[in-house]
């Protein structure tokens, strides 16, 4: 590694690999060579390059294959410091000058959604389409035996990566020196009930009873700030936005409370503001007092202060423990108190994330997790990422899904949101659907409200339809924990994330950056949520979708869509219908009732679930569902992990030949696993299942059932039947679409006499979906 340091006096270039350069200047001469908030390892191995010296005028040039470095001397600025990055992704080069912003920046994430209603700016990411992007470390503290303290100064300590569009590559070497992101323990990935609400101890049980007579899961149980005493605390305390001692008011038996959760199989987390300290009206307090030799007399306060190694000890062993002991499970901490005043201290979000998680993991042997907002580059390694107080809004929902995608780009992939919005907004049915049907293909699924009285998220305050739908989702999301697990354990593994843009499967498709609110979920499905309302005269949303190569299956309906017929094809212009058809690329207005949002799996995918949603889900279930969209060769790795203990599944679909292959060295899935396969829209052996166990194998006779036009003709009806038009009208549309000399594109041509565009749309799509099987 030595060999990979081109140093001067004041400068310091360290190749990390060919595609990735650290930049140092410092007037000292002194460089960090420490851990830092953002960095965890320099230790890359060897890289090639080339080296010249006092050459054409430069003091310095380093080259690699991908990048050329240029350096003349003095304090780096963009006179004497540029890079040529080796691609052809704009018009005239790709250089970037040292302290310029690069053009092409994809975007990274932001600290807090909080009162946003719609789009905000975030900051950049690690990703461009101009193949190259520069971190900056300088500001950053050391971490020495995970404790923060003050770094070497230097003037300059940042990273350049040139990877071109090799987005997924840039990520696993951006998480290979920043740190890995941790596996999130099963539970986390189910469904969260979230509420700003003064429950009672018994109003709070009951609701938890409530959901499990609805037969939906709720696997995490969030207490917001009113656990704790906010009334009745004298004034001389001031504000009691903080506190750490139960409100025995709403909660006179904690104990019984937590105990009966636990005996529901549920996990605990309950939200603390810890910028208030320890005050004297605390139970902790005359533990805290004796620890820290405060005046308990005169009510002595203990200062937040996570610097204080001494303070924090009293913090986490007098205060949190005892209350972990009752049967918290982690800890929401809502740092809303802005930076440190103090630039020679790290700030108070970092201290409290690094802290909180290394504390917690210590308590859950190594598996730890906290709930907090995003601190900065780095904050990837203590997750989960919890976003602010959102407005309840279309604008907020529509936002979300780009948001959650960029923030990949910076290795930030757990991010949770209030799905369902937080505040302000106001009554509105579908909108709160539509935004829990995509917290259900969100990284978490965490319900929330304000404590208004009529805002809740309960299915039942909703009508009977809505009701079933937001209840079939929040199943669904029980249904899907192997799946979730699997890409969540692939995250650490293998550095891909749950959540990814649509161009880092295609990073050449132009399609892949307009199309901001789709993205891949997992490495099986491909979603794109309906996030705008709906038509009032059809009463479907609609949502514009691009389908890649190949075909791509509907996970509700088994409808089959054709993609585009080449891969990586530009974007051209429109030439026969705007919004649907493409020249070289497939576009489409796709159209739904509530019920469901386009989820989309490639021919042949492969998606792993559990038969029972209320499965309890710390525990490996004996079945598993192996539902497969469509009859195609694939194959398929199936993760599961019990602590530590990771198991692994081979799943192949080779010709009609079903094959499961389990590894599980340390024994954790059941004896008796079951993996019961589910054909969509083809059958085995005249059946839609099969049925392997363990590691078994079998070669049947598969056939596509044929009833592709049956399908998208009732997915029609049905959308015709809710539309708010004459029925003569809906008749003659019948009449067309039954018509046999009416072909797909006469179709199509008709659709664009119609007045509605939404009823444009869904004719356009059956006619689409016909010329697929035509």
């Amino acid at each position: 590694m030595a060999h990979n340091f081109i140093q001067g006096e004041t400068y310091r270039f360290t190749l990390l690999t060919d595609r990735l350069i650290r930049l140092e200047y410092a007037q000292d001469g002194r460089f960090e060579d420490r851990q830092t908030q953002l960095v965890q390892n320099r230790i890359f191995g060897d890289v090639n390059y080339t080296l010249k010296e006092h050459n054409d005028g430069h003091l310095l040039e380093i080259e690699t294959k991908y990048f050329h470095l240029y350096y003349d001397g003095g304090e780096f600025a963009s006179s004497n410091l540029w890079i040529d990055a080796k691609y052809q992704y704009t018009l005239h080069d790709s250089r970037w000058y040292f302290g310029e912003d690069e053009d092409g920046n994809l975007g990274g994430t932001f600290a807090t959604l909080d009162h946003a209603d719609g789009e905000i700016a975030v900051d950049t990411g690690i990703m461009s389409r101009n193949g190259y992007a520069y971190l900056d470390d300088t500001e950053s503290f050391a971490i020495a035996d995970n404790e923060f303290t003050q770094r070497v100064t230097e003037q300059v300590d940042g990273y350049f990566f040139a990877y071109g569009r090799e987005y997924r590559e840039a990520l696993a070497d951006f998480y290979k020196l920043s740190g890995k992101t941790p596996i999130l323990p099963r539970f986390a990935l189910g469904n969260w009930w979230s509420r700003y609400y003064k429950y009672t101890q018994d109003e709070y049980l009951k609701l938890m009873d409530d959901f499990d007579k609805e037969r939906v899961p709720i696997n995490v149980s969030v207490i917001d700030m009113d656990w704790h005493r906010t009334t009745d605390v004298p004034s001389r305390f001031g504000s009691t936005w903080t506190g750490y001692s139960w409100d025995r008011n709403l909660f006179p038996d904690p104990d019984g409370f937590l105990a009966e959760l636990k005996k529901q199989h549920r996990h605990v987390t309950i939200n603390t503001h810890p910028a208030g300290g320890i005050r004297a009206f605390e139970d902790s307090y005359p533990a805290v007092a004796k620890y820290l030799g405060l005046d308990i007399e005169h009510e002595e306060s203990a200062p937040f202060d996570l610097d204080n190694i001494k303070f924090r000890k009293a913090y986490f062993e007098k205060v949190h423990h005892p209350l972990e002991k009752q049967g918290i499970d982690f800890w929401w901490m809502d740092w809303q108190q802005g930076t440190s005043r103090n630039k020679e201290k790290v700030e108070p979000l970092w201290n409290l994330n690094h802290y909180h998680y290394l504390d917690n993991a210590q308590s859950h042997d190594g598996e730890g997790l906290i709930l907090s907002r995003y601190a900065g580059p780095g904050s990837h390694r203590y997750p989960i990422g919890f976003s602010g107080d959102t407005f309840i809004t279309w604008a907020s929902l529509n936002f979300q899904p780009y948001f959650t995608s960029m923030a990949t780009n910076i290795g930030y992939t757990w991010w949770s949101h209030d799905i369902g919005g937080h505040m302000k907004g106001s009554f509105d049915v579908e909108l709160a659907l539509r935004w829990i049907q995509y917290g259900v293909f969100s990284p978490i699924n965490r319900l929330h409200s304000s404590d208004n009285p009529f805002s809740g998220k309960e299915p039942w305050k909703f009508r009977e339809d809505v009701r079933q739908y937001m209840d079939n989702y929040l199943r669904l999301r029980g249904k899907l924990i192997p799946y979730l697990d699997s890409a969540n354990i692939i995250t650490n593994l293998h550095n891909r994330a749950l959540v990814e843009p649509m161009y880092y499967q295609y990073p050449d498709n132009t399609e892949s950056y307009l199309y901001k609110n789709q993205y891949m979920f997992g490495s099986q499905l491909m979603v794109a949520p309906i996030t705008t309302p709906q038509n009032k005269i059809s009463n479907t949303g609609t949502v514009d979708v691009w389908l890649p190569e190949g075909q791509w299956m509907d996970i509700f309906s088994d409808i089959l869509y054709q993609g585009d017929e080449i891969d990586n094809q530009p974007l051209a212009s429109s030439t026969i219908l705007v919004g649907q058809y493409k020249s070289g690329a497939t576009t489409i207005k796709m159209s739904r009732t509530l019920a469901n949002i386009p989820v989309l799996a490639k021919v042949g995918a492969i998606v792993p679930m559990v038969a029972d949603p209320m499965q309890q889900i710390d525990e490996l279930p004996v079945e598993i569902e192996i539902h497969v969209y469509g009859n195609a060769n694939n194959t398929y790795t199936m993760y599961e992990h019990v602590g530590h203990a990771i198991a692994k599944t081979d799943i192949a679909i080779i010709d009609g030949h079903f094959k499961t292959i389990v590894d599980d060295p340390n024994k954790i899935v059941p004896n008796d696993r079951q993996y019961r396969f589910k054909g969509h829209a083809f059958t085995v052996d005249d059946s839609y299942e099969l049925l392997l166990m363990g590691s078994d194998e079998k070669i049947v006779s598969v056939q596509a059932d044929n009833r592709q036009v049956a399908r998208a003709r009732q997915q029609l009806i049905t959308q015709l039947q809710g539309a708010e038009i004459a029925y003569e009208e809906k008749r003659e549309i019948l009449k067309k679409i039954d018509n046999p000399q009416v072909t797909p594109m006469k179709l199509a041509t008709y659709a664009q006499t119609l007045q509605d565009e939404s009823l444009q749309a869904m004719v356009i799509e059956y006619a689409m979906i016909l010329q697929t099987h035509h």
